[in-house]
């Protein structure tokens, strides 16, 4: 389904990465998985996830250096990084969190101690994704019924201007363009053109603008849109 959580989860280990590649799926993400720093850094650069899980150590490019060059990207140092070691030292782990990491995790852990920490990761920058209710000035929005409010009002949606509405809402003032439009609310592997995105947005605008009120959605020239 378009719209899941996308996680990078990078480990050389085969047995380890399909465990956990495993159990992020059964959670509903969508996992995509590097076996080495090169081959992170190359799926980085395409397509940025929402989460990285990322293993210290890695043939060729280490995990350190992995997570310092996705902090020092503009376009990719808002992705949380989740780093795995068998390092417990504790000046093991400052490193790590020094070079930008948002969580350590110390091997042996469990399964389910990670995937809390992914939780709580998305709760942070994709909070609809974990059923988080969201709100913009007079707008509501509530990812579990499915449902929007503006002054109070009900709001009908359809499902893909649900997606569009949530996006924006995640990320308030964020300029979107229209192909990462695409990428988030219809999905990679779904073509769709992208005059079908001012489509959508000229259904959420008529929709929100019901019941009178501003426009919320911004129009950036030669760019994409916004909320606010």
């Amino acid at each position: 389904m378009p719209g899941r959580p996308r996680i990078l989860l990078v480990e050389d280990e085969a047995a380890q990465r399909e465990i956990l590649a495993y159990n992020l799926g059964a959670e509903g993400y969508v996992v995509e998985q590097a076996a080495s720093g090169d081959e992170a850094l190359l799926m980085l650069r395409e397509s940025p996830p929402d989460v990285v899980v990322l293993d210290w150590m890695l043939p060729g490019v280490s995990g350190i250096e992995i997570c310092r060059q996705i902090k020092a990207r503009r376009e990719t140092r808002s992705i949380p990084v989740i780093m795995l070691s068998a390092r417990s030292e504790e000046g093991d782990r400052v490193r790590g969190l020094e070079t930008g990491a948002d969580d350590y995790v110390v091997k042996p852990y469990s399964v389910a101690e990670l995937l809390a920490r992914v939780r709580s990761q998305l709760r942070r920058v994709r909070p609809a994704a974990t059923g988080t209710r969201l709100t913009y000035e007079d707008i509501e929005l509530d990812p579990e019924s499915h449902k929007v409010w503006r002054g109070g009002r009900e709001v009908k949606l359809g499902p893909t201007e649900f997606r569009l509405l949530t996006t924006f809402m995640e990320k308030p003032g964020r300029v979107w363009s229209r192909e990462q439009l695409l990428d988030r609310v219809w999905g990679r592997d779904i073509y769709v053109d992208t005059r079908t995105v001012d489509v959508h947005i000229g259904r959420l605008r008529k929709a929100l603008r019901k019941h009178g009120g501003a426009d919320p959605l911004r129009t950036v020239r030669g760019t994409g849109y916004s909320l606010g």
